[in-house]
């Protein structure tokens, strides 16, 4: 009868099931702390996610940014689109808008070309351009005057 070498007290029976070497050439094998590779794993979530949100933010921000000067542009046009216009505005031109007698008026002369025939209580308000989508641009104001956008 043949008798088995290897005694059985000093072998497992499902060697790739247990979490220890089974013979003394096996890898050593050395338990991880738990609680180490959850705190790093969750330093580097947070790191990641705190930088998409603050991209995030700053998209935010400049969309916000873009949408006020779209309101402003509306609340500039409506003023000058009931001011009273003697010309046709061309897109892309520059053109002057003055304040006489609590009315608004567009010009095509600026503040500096009236020479010494100024009218009489004619007030600059603000340098405005003409946008392709008719919407109008501030592109220079009168320190006071440009509140009343």
């Amino acid at each position: 009868m043949f008798k088995n070498p290897i005694d059985k007290d000093k072998t497992a029976e499902n060697p790739g099931l247990i979490a220890y070497p089974h013979t003394i050439g096996s890898v050593v094998v050395k338990p991880e702390d738990e609680g180490k590779l959850k705190s790093r794993a969750l330093s580097a979530m947070r790191e990641q996610t705190n930088k998409q949100l603050a991209q995030i933010q700053k998209q935010a921000a400049l969309l916000a940014k873009q949408a006020q000067e779209i309101q402003k542009r509306i609340e500039i046009s409506e003023k000058i689109y009931t001011a009273d216009l003697s010309f046709e505005p061309f897109i892309g031109h520059t053109y002057h808008l003055y304040k006489k007698d609590e009315a608004f008026k567009l010009y095509m002369i600026a503040p500096d070309e009236w020479g010494k025939t100024v009218p009489e209580n004619l007030e600059f308000i603000s340098s405005v351009k003409l946008l392709s989508d008719h919407t109008w641009e501030l592109v220079d104001s009168f320190g006071e005057n440009f509140g009343e956008f």
